[in-house]
């Protein structure tokens, strides 16, 4: 009952309204919006199942007769976006990526204030950044501040393999786009968007890129657009322009990181000392990095009934690199592999053997001997 007194009668008389029409999306919003309202209110069950129902794709709407009409591939009938749901996930920004996401949020609700004063701007935002540094995360909570659907750009579908083709659905999907209040998510724009002087690509390919442009200059100003490239140096510098907002992800930094190993991975405060470690130990990792590792740990000690194995844990993030994470070791660490552990901790970490001692899970004379067992020259 409190999770529909937090929505209000007008949200109830919305989604009402919205089925009866078998309007699909304000449907998913709204109900994503009362599982946003039962995790709060501590009914997590309630809240996965309902999230689990959104996720069926709309199922009991087109089994009525009803289908969502989206852009399609004349040739496969493939869409060429899909609606996709919030995310749970939290955000994790450092200080310059959280300003300008606030700014972002603050002028799409007032477009209205904005267009009034003649200083209205494009509603777009470019995020570069290598995979793994929570493009399409960040994404998803813009569309959930602002609480609009989220259409993501299906690549698979748009680049097709007859020329001509790519340049028609280009321009469908941005013909679909004022028709709905969305939040419309381009991801790997480089795939569609590249230098225009590239002596490696067909003509056809370039003419894909004007009709970008062409798409992203035919929005008004609450048409709101989020690009995302793994490859910035590859876009073409008349899509820069087109992107007034712009924001750069790169790898989390340390305390960013603490807060990850905490959300990820440990439940109470004691635990949680050990993320200061973790923090350092995983520097370079990407945020999808961590959260691989933590919960490949989770998932170990849940199956195995026993406690977190944190040695296990720094042994597998200081072995990892971007993109490639290393998962903890179904055993315990063997002495040579706590040998080596502690000479790092120790060495180029410069943690205190008591530190190491905790992380590890030994005793401090432990790790002194481990340090004096693997010797200087090695």
């Amino acid at each position: 009952m409190g999770c529909f007194m937090a929505m209000g009668a007008s949200d109830v008389i919305e989604l009402v309204e919205a089925a009866l029409a078998a309007d699909y999306t304000r449907v998913r919003r709204l109900a994503g919006k009362i599982a946003t309202a039962l995790s709060e209110g501590e009914d997590k069950d309630a809240a996965k199942k309902l999230r689990s129902l959104i996720r069926r794709s709309g199922v009991p709407l087109q089994a009525s007769g009803f289908v969502e009409s989206l852009p399609v591939d004349s040739k496969s009938r493939m869409p060429l976006v899909e609606e996709q749901p919030w995310p749970t996930s939290p955000l994790f920004l450092d200080e310059n990526t959280i300003s300008v996401f606030h700014c972002f949020i603050e002028d799409a609700k007032n477009v209205d204030i904005l267009v009034e004063n003649g200083l209205s701007t494009r509603l777009s935002m470019l995020l570069s950044g290598a995979p793994g540094t929570g493009k399409s995360l960040l994404a998803g909570h813009i569309a959930k501040q602002l609480g609009k659907p989220l259409y993501v750009v299906r690549l698979d579908s748009v680049i097709s393999s007859l020329l001509g083709d790519t340049a028609k659905n280009v321009r469908r999907v941005f013909e679909f786009v004022p028709s709905r209040e969305a939040v419309l998510f381009l991801d790997e724009m480089d795939a569609v968007a590249k230098l225009r002087d590239d002596s490696q690509e067909l003509g056809e390919l370039k003419r894909v890129v004007n009709t970008v442009i062409q798409g992203l200059d035919s929005l008004d100003d609450h048409a709101i657009v989020i690009g995302a490239t793994n490859h910035s140096q590859l876009l073409d510098p008349a899509i820069w322009r087109r992107f007034p907002y712009k924001v750069e992800m790169n790898v989390p930094n340390a305390q960013m990181r603490a807060d990850m190993w905490c959300h990820f991975l440990f439940k109470d405060e004691d635990e949680a000392k050990a993320s200061d470690v973790l923090a350092a130990v995983s520097k370079g990792l990407t945020g999808a990095d961590i959260e691989a590792i933590a919960g490949a740990a989770r998932r170990r000690s849940v199956l195995a009934q026993r406690e977190l194995d944190v040695g296990g844990i720094a042994w597998a993030a200081l072995h990892s690199s971007e993109g490639r994470p290393q998962l903890p070791p179904v055993e315990t660490l063997t002495s040579g592999q706590k040998i080596e552990l502690a000479r790092r901790l120790c060495g180029s970490l410069a943690l205190s053997q008591a530190d190491a001692a905790r992380v590890i899970g030994v005793t401090r004379q432990a790790v002194r001997k481990y340090l004096m067992e693997g010797g200087d020259g090695d």
